[in-house]
């Protein structure tokens, strides 16, 4: 009867342990996702139309202002979830003038990228540029939709065309080249995307590793995973400065090159 009622009792704290936690995990949700929308529209809403209206420069000012608002988004999504930290190497913040792929895990991933730099480009999926306020944002941002045809050849033609000098002063375009995200972790096949950009412009490119983002926001779920150790980490895993001039130069092989450091590197956390 006593190893009855202690089993019981386990179980009951158990249960009462996992009710906390979705508690804790709808808390964490609700604040971090109505700051998303409220604190943009009361706090940084009035930066943009300022912005607007007075900036010379408005896709860097507009990349700014996005980068300020993911950052301190991202800042009170750790302030307010139990268990969780971020690792961010100081080689990867210092990143400038680069093409930067990456592996891509969570809905997470791009705007975690868009906070650690002030002046950033990324493609996006070429239906949120159809999205009111939206898509204005992110084409004023100067971001690349992801799809060509109709509107968006002439905004993707203006986008390749100006790349390279925006590389020169300072700025970073992040492409994660499987194209979609990868549910086991495993590192998919790749698009020649970013590594045409990077040829054309004659551009470094940068390979990061993204960790445990998929941990906070699983795939398929709406509610953040809170209550559990978890570090989100950025490292820096390769910089590759290719030889693009080579007659032995070949894309399909910098491309499985970039693919297996990723792929090695995910072995490695296996």
């Amino acid at each position: 009867m006593e190893k009855a009622d202690k089993l019981f009792f386990r179980e009951t704290v158990k249960k009462d342990i996992m009710t906390l936690k979705h508690i804790a995990d709808i808390i964490v949700t609700l604040a971090v996702w109505t700051y998303y929308i409220a604190g943009f529209l009361i706090f940084f809403s009035p930066l943009y139309f300022i912005s607007y209206i007075f900036s010379k420069n408005l896709e860097k000012s507009w990349q700014k202002l996005n980068h300020l608002f993911l950052k301190s988004f991202f800042g009170l999504v750790k302030f307010i979830t139990p268990g969780l930290s971020y690792k961010i190497e100081n080689k990867v913040l210092a990143l400038r003038s680069s093409i930067i792929v990456s592996n891509h895990i969570s809905y997470l991933d791009p705007i975690f990228l868009v906070s650690l730099y002030e002046k950033q480009k990324t493609v996006v999926k070429s239906v949120f540029f159809k999205v009111p306020v939206f898509g204005w944002i992110l084409k004023t941002s100067g971001y690349i939709p992801s799809t060509t045809g109709g509107d968006f050849d002439l905004l993707m033609i203006r986008h390749f065309e100006a790349m390279e000098s925006y590389l020169e002063s300072g700025g970073n375009l992040f492409i994660f080249p499987e194209g979609t995200r990868s549910r086991s972790g495993n590192i998919g096949q790749f698009s020649k995307g970013a590594f045409k950009i990077a040829r054309k412009c004659k551009a470094p490119i940068q390979v990061l590793f993204i960790k445990n983002t998929d941990r906070l926001y699983r795939p398929d779920k709406f509610w953040f995973n809170t209550c559990v150790p978890n570090t989100i980490s950025v490292e820096l895993i390769a910089s590759i400065e290719p030889d693009y001039d080579s007659k032995d130069f070949s894309i399909s092989n910098l491309m499985e090159h970039v693919r297996s450091l990723m792929q090695q590197r995910y072995e490695n956390e296996r």
